[in-house]
């Protein structure tokens, strides 16, 4: 099953730190209503472990254990309701993510574009986004 407009089924890329940004993508996706899925151990995939996230447990992005990616990556998690997207700033910032755009609307994408950007431990660009309008997406 998939969303309308979604056309990318599941992203990813390594990390420098493994264990360190498995924990921290697992509590950015419970902030976010999502959680870890699974595991891919190194029997079966020739780069290492890869960890993957998403909601109803159908992992649509993953990390793997190779190296941090370079240069480093731009990822934006949809949200469900603008609560989601402060509740993933937080969490991210909490967990040692650094601030790369507090919660706020971006009209110059859209007049509902409501997102907030964190840098994680490998400098990627993570943002989360509610395309909703406040009274559709909360506050």
């Amino acid at each position: 099953m998939s969303s309308p407009g979604v056309m990318i089924d599941h992203i990813g890329f390594g990390v420098g730190d493994y264990a360190r940004a498995k924990d921290f993508y697992t509590k950015v996706f419970r902030a976010l209503g999502g959680d870890f899925v699974f595991e891919v151990p190194p029997e079966v995939n020739p780069t290492g472990r890869a960890a993957g996230f998403g909601r109803d447990n159908k992992p649509s992005f993953w990390i793997g254990e190779e190296g941090a990616a370079k240069p480093p990556m731009h990822v934006a998690f949809l949200a469900r309701t603008r609560a989601e997207v402060h509740a993933f700033y937080e969490t991210a910032l909490a967990e040692g993510a650094s601030d790369n755009g507090a919660p706020g609307l971006r009209p110059h994408y859209h007049e509902n574009y409501y997102s907030a950007f964190v840098r994680d431990f490998d400098g990627h660009n993570i943002e989360a986004v509610c395309h909703l309008p406040e009274e559709l997406g909360g506050k």
